[in-house]
């Protein structure tokens, strides 16, 4: 009997507390639906703003793994190194958001020494941005995944953040907004954008993420 591929290992590292709901939440929660393991990576801050982000993780059936408030590039390379995850999320290096640029690169910058090492992350991803847009224009996303099915699954986590976060009124909405976009342009109810991004030289072919 044919059986479907298991999801791989997937690792979001983003900047912020509702960042990993935000703009990745529908294919986290895909992934942990197919059997995957999920880690929500973040630089740690406030208990009222972790909190949150404890709780949105476990909506979402991952877990949190908080980083040092102002994470080096040798503290992502250790994670990288003893997490081995198949898959790593990533904001954008063009963000519009000076946090996400700064995560971006402190990402890029630990890549090579743990594939070097361990040969994992096998594939890199960065996500979208607020409306689509970037320092240098439009996000050129090249990977559209179906979230249809776990988009209330999504805004549930997103909703987590709605004690020190504009979720109702702000990211909900944009969240809303973007999946109906992104979703369009596959015949999808919902959709969340990705950019596939070498890893040494190598682009992915993969089933999921």
């Amino acid at each position: 009997m044919k059986t479907e591929p298991r999801a791989a290992s997937i690792m979001t590292i983003l900047a912020h507390p509702d960042d990993a709901e935000l703009w990745a939440g529908g294919a986290l929660a895909l992934h942990i639906a197919a059997g995957a393991t999920a880690t929500i990576a973040i630089p740690h801050t406030d208990d009222q703003r972790m909190n949150e982000a404890a709780t949105g993780a476990q909506r979402l059936g991952a877990r949190l793994y908080p980083l040092p408030a102002e994470p080096t590039d040798d503290d992502v390379r250790d994670l990288m190194i003893t997490s081995r995850p198949e898959v790593i999320i990533t904001h954008r290096i063009d963000d519009v958001h000076p946090d996400h640029r700064h995560i971006a690169t402190t990402v890029l910058q630990a890549l090579p020494a743990a594939v070097i090492s361990t040969g994992h992350p096998r594939r890199l991803y960065s996500c979208d941005s607020y409306n689509s847009l970037t320092l240098t224009g439009p996000v050129p996303a090249n990977t559209i995944i179906d979230i249809t099915a776990t988009f209330p699954t999504k805004i549930h986590a997103l909703h987590a953040h709605a004690g020190t976060q504009p979720i109702t009124d702000h990211f909900a909405p944009m969240a809303e907004n973007l999946a109906r976009l992104w979703g369009a342009r596959i015949g999808a109810t919902h959709g969340e954008a990705f950019t596939a991004l070498p890893i040494l030289g190598r682009l992915p072919a993969a089933s999921h993420l």
